[in-house]
């Protein structure tokens, strides 16, 4: 499966990533690749596809646009949340000593090929 590869090539990127997802709009996982329990990283995925859901619907009359991507950070880890199509979202999480600007290019790069492939 295609989706498989990119999410590999991804996390294998990112220094200090734990996984990504490819969730669907309802949060069900279609495909992951981590180095952890891939039932943690459904549950995560699961609960960020929908508030990531949320913002976009909450902000979609907003004249900034609609929102692309949003990144969760807390005191351990963090979490970047991009939107694939309107019914598809890639998160990855990462330990918080990843760098940001690093998972940020290789995240975007990973939804551009993600978005050719659906």
């Amino acid at each position: 499966m295609p989706f498989q590869s990119v999410l590999k090539e991804l996390v294998d990127s990112v220094p200090h990533a734990v996984g990504a997802i490819l969730v669907d709009w309802e949060g069900e996982a279609v495909q992951e690749y981590c180095h952890c329990d891939s039932y943690d990283m459904r549950f995560v995925a699961a609960h960020k596809g929908i508030v990531l859901s949320r913002l976009r619907e909450t902000h979609a009359d907003n004249q900034g646009g609609v929102i692309e991507d949003v990144v969760v950070t807390s005191e351990r880890q963090i979490l970047l949340i991009g939107v694939v199509d309107p019914d598809y979202s890639l998160v990855l999480q990462a330990d918080r000593a990843c760098p940001m600007g690093v998972a940020r290019y290789h995240f975007n790069n990973a939804l551009t090929r993600l978005k050719k492939e659906l």
